[in-house]
């Protein structure tokens, strides 16, 4: 870790001179230019006091950032083809997450099957042709740039009744899919 840049980024995100901020803890200027050169240390005492009028802690000091996959492609996408449903998972490795999204593809006549009750919750977004969603032994149409969400403590599916293809977003928190 490079803790003279990551302190002189700090000051300069508060907008601090290092003449404010050697004042601020009682040090010189040139012994913030020196630290955050990376020409001296300082003591625990002496950060301490820094990250203090910076308004930061040690904890937060030495936090590692994640280096965390933010945008996925279609690259980055998995695709399941089967009985007139393709499936295309957004998010690989997204059952480590708190959500999994989808998109769900049906032909007409094709349906998901039937998912069992389970722990959590759902929700879908209509994008193309209307779907028919069954929670439990009722059903619920389903058109294009509507929404549904539901507790998933009933069985769930959703099946394509109309003549056209229909694409639903589908995002399961926790991933169950």
């Amino acid at each position: 870790m490079d803790l003279g840049t990551k302190i002189r980024d700090m000051r300069l995100q508060l907008n601090l001179t290092q003449e404010e901020l050697a004042d601020r803890c009682e040090l010189t200027k040139g012994y913030i230019s020196q630290l955050e050169n990376d020409l001296t240390s300082p003591s625990i005492a002496t950060l301490g006091d820094i990250l203090s009028a910076l308004g930061s802690s040690f904890a937060e000091f030495f936090k590692e950032e994640k280096n965390e996959k933010v945008i996925f492609t279609e690259d980055d996408y998995i695709e399941k083809e089967a009985d007139g449903l393709l499936q295309n998972w957004l998010v690989p490795n997204a059952q480590k997450n708190l959500m999994e999204p989808i998109t769900v593809e049906l032909a007409p006549g094709a349906c998901t099957g039937e998912d069992f009750p389970h722990d959590g919750e759902e929700f879908g977004y209509v994008l193309e042709g209307k779907i028919t969603l069954t929670c439990g032994k009722k059903n619920y149409v389903c058109r294009k740039g509507e929404s549904f969400y539901f507790s998933a403590d009933r069985t769930h599916k959703i099946s394509n009744d109309s003549d056209g293809k229909a694409v639903v977003l589908w995002i399961s928190s926790p991933p169950n899919f």
